[in-house]
């Protein structure tokens, strides 16, 4: 099976909506995301994290990444349609306006 990246982007606004939540909303919003991860089955080898504070690195420096980036998760399938498959649905498309993922196939490095 092949490791597929998935990336998740969100607004200013929604992170704001994010930051502002109680601890009984994001209990509750996690509720659809713990439904995915039970959809996904194996198909989901690591959950990921929150990101924040992204940093974009070049040889003159470091400066906010301002991508949106908020999250990763790792999955596995046998293709990138099976690994779409898994996303359809996806609780963070349904967060907010303007809330995006990317998926991305990890590709061996060549030894």
């Amino acid at each position: 099976m092949t490791k597929y990246v998935v990336i998740y982007h969100a607004s200013e606004s929604a992170l704001e909506q994010m930051n502002s939540a109680t601890p009984e909303q994001m209990a509750e919003g996690m509720k659809p995301w713990m439904a995915w991860v039970e959809r996904c089955g194996d198909g989901l080898v690591d959950l990921g994290t929150p990101l924040a504070g992204g940093q974009a690195l070049s040889t003159s420096g470091a400066s906010p990444s301002g991508k949106g980036v908020v999250g990763y998760s790792i999955l596995q399938a046998d293709n990138m349609e099976a690994a779409q498959a898994l996303l359809k649905g996806h609780p963070h498309l349904e967060w907010a306006a303007g809330c995006e993922i990317e998926v991305h196939e990890s590709v061996p490095l060549p030894m």
